[in-house]
């Protein structure tokens, strides 16, 4: 089986921060929840919204409303105010024609990323596009992995590729080691602790990394 690569989808495929962090200000300002900056908004890239709004105060008997009213506005805009990484796509045209399997492992619902990776002409270059469904009882990224893998079996070879932390734990729960990306929304020191094996600046670093012997 080809060696197979695991890609994380907001801030790492595509810079989704600015939709997301618009619905959830809109979200918290629903439930009258101040917020101390922009910058405050960017920890909701990424991990499920369940958790970064209990994170902000939101009563657990409301969060399924703060979902609500978040997605109110992301489905039909926010989703699209999101652009392409600069080199992605030239760096996932390269891995493929290398003969890597190309996945993603998003905690996104499954058919939004779906949406957005065909949108911006990405999707061609993955295998299988694996997202969160509430309804099959995927929220976390190890839910996933677990579910992705589950349709691959077990690549000779396998490295997630993402920009925080909660990449790292959810890939280091089933052995996968990840390279940490720099130009999203986490932190280089987060990403180092969770145990993270290299960190790429740029879509060139991450080739080199990805393509050296391991």
């Amino acid at each position: 089986m080809q060696n197979a690569i695991f890609f994380d989808l907001d801030g790492t495929l595509t810079d989704s921060g600015p939709g997301i962090m618009n619905c959830a200000q809109l979200a918290l300002d629903h439930f009258g929840i101040p917020v101390p900056s922009r910058e405050a908004l960017r920890v909701f890239v990424g991990p499920p919204l369940r958790q970064t709004f209990a994170r902000f105060g939101v009563p657990p008997e409301r969060i399924d409303e703060a979902i609500q009213v978040f997605r109110g506005r992301y489905v039909p805009i926010g989703k699209f105010e999101n652009t392409p990484y600069p080199g992605i796509q030239e760096l996932l045209h390269a891995l493929q024609a290398e003969g890597y399997a190309l996945y993603v492992a998003t905690s996104k619902p499954q058919v939004t990323a779906i949406e957005v990776l065909e949108h911006f002409h990405l999707a061609q270059y993955f295998q299988v596009i694996c997202g969160a469904s509430l309804d099959e009882g995927r929220e976390t990224k190890e839910d996933v992995i677990t579910y992705l893998l589950s349709q691959i079996g077990s690549p000779d070879q396998v490295v997630m590729v993402g920009d925080t932390d909660y990449d790292v734990i959810g890939a280091r729960a089933h052995g996968i080691d990840t390279i940490g990306v720099t130009w999203g929304y986490g932190e280089r020191e987060a990403m180092v602790a969770a145990g993270a094996v290299a960190l790429a600046d740029t879509p060139q670093d991450l080739h080199r990394l990805l393509t050296q012997p391991r």
